[in-house]
């Protein structure tokens, strides 16, 4: 049921809006839930005098959602500057453990800055050769074949002649991510996989 307004705050409500103020500036002045208030301001127009403030205000949830982020970005790098060896093979052994399969020592995601992460990682940590990875693309056979081709070889930094798997599913991709999903093998990576599933259990271990 609909918050029951008295006519005076609803009074309040449409002059404060006048004045250019922002749905939470007048929810959080008369007491009002930001829906009710929503519903009062409509049709109200601002007074000129305020209409340059008004625009200053319109998007400043969107500027401070923005401004968050880029600052948590920011931060984000300070951390991660420049990355031990030990430290690339926690993050790649937390990948694996979460996305790898458990049989062989494969990975399959339609995020491409995982799988950047995770074949870079691998070439460093392990110094793999392009000839260690066997990449492939899965995709609907309503996308483009090359473009999806051409989307991933450059996330795996491989020669798009270079894969050779590329499988075709019946149906449309609804909603997935518009170039497919990637799977990446690594040739004989038995002790590779070895190595991953020791640290992860040691993190278990550790944790517990």
């Amino acid at each position: 049921m609909p918050q029951k307004i008295r006519k005076d705050v609803i009074k309040e409500i449409r002059f404060l809006r006048s004045q250019g103020h922002s749905v939470p500036e007048i929810s959080n002045q008369v007491a009002v839930s930001k829906t009710s208030v929503l519903r009062y301001v409509q049709g109200v127009e601002i007074l000129p005098d305020y209409l340059a403030q008004w625009a200053g205000k319109r998007g400043g949830s969107r500027k401070k959602r923005l401004l968050k982020e880029s600052q948590a970005f920011e931060e984000g790098k300070k951390l991660v500057n420049n990355l031990s060896k030990k430290e690339k093979l926690l993050i790649l052994s937390a990948l694996y453990w979460a996305e790898g399969n458990k049989r062989d020592f494969s990975l399959s995601n339609t995020d491409p800055n995982l799988i950047s992460v995770f074949i870079q990682s691998l070439r460093e940590v392990f110094n793999l050769e392009d000839n260690k990875f066997f990449v492939n693309i899965r995709i609907y056979e309503d996308l483009d074949k090359e473009k999806c081709l051409d989307f991933w070889s450059k996330v795996v930094r491989i020669p798009k002649e270079n894969i050779k798997g590329f499988n075709v599913l019946q149906g449309k991709k609804k909603g997935k991510l518009e170039y497919g999903m990637c799977r990446v093998r690594i040739s004989k990576g038995g002790d590779i996989l070895k190595k991953i599933k020791g640290i992860n259990k040691a993190v278990f271990e550790n944790l517990n």
